[in-house]
């Protein structure tokens, strides 16, 4: 599984948070495999706690990592949102910003780690969760995350931001190519 790293916006720096990294792979079914690990003082994030596997609105208010997906050259794509709590989000676009909750079951098998100085975030995104994909086609992702520090402070992750303010929706975002298995 190929690493990369996220860097947090120019306008919210990413202290207590020293380095976020992120892999993604794609499985023999077809799946996502997404990794998350957030290092640094762990203990300033306000991290939700458990609370079982639900669908649930409104995650990047606080910390939650997300990924957005698009088959080729979309224009359409997917928005997945994973909270530490086991809760999920999952909504469906046909171009920027303009579309809606996904309709399905994501179920995404969300796995949790904290130890001294880091956060691990694991979960596995089914293939009918995804866009479709003509046969041979890539997926395009881009991975981002929203870290809440226990003053209620926001700071935004991404492979790359293109824009003055944080927005993960924009094309240019999507940075990471994922080759069919």
């Amino acid at each position: 599984m190929p690493s990369v790293l996220l860097i947090p916006h120019p306008s919210t720096p990413g202290a207590p948070v020293h380095r976020l990294v992120a892999s993604v792979a794609m499985t023999p079914a077809r799946a996502v495999a997404l990794s998350f690990r957030v290092e640094g003082d762990i203990d300033r994030l306000r991290i939700p706690p458990p609370a079982g596997p639900r669908r649930a609105d409104g995650l990047w208010r606080g910390t939650c990592f997300e990924a957005f997906v698009m088959a080729g050259d979309g224009p359409g794509y997917h928005e997945i949102n994973l909270s530490p709590s086991g809760a999920w989000a999952a909504y469906a676009f046909r171009g920027y910003r303009d579309g809606g909750v996904l309709d399905a079951e994501l179920d995404p098998e969300i796995v949790v780690q904290k130890a001294a100085g880091c956060l691990d975030l694991d979960a596995v995104i089914r293939a009918e969760c995804l866009p479709r994909q003509r046969a041979g086609a890539r997926l395009r992702l881009g991975l981002t995350a929203v870290l809440e520090d226990l003053g209620g402070r926001l700071t935004y992750w991404a492979l790359r931001h293109s824009a003055i303010r944080p927005d993960f929706h924009r094309a240019e975002g999507f940075a990471l190519d994922l080759p069919p298995p």
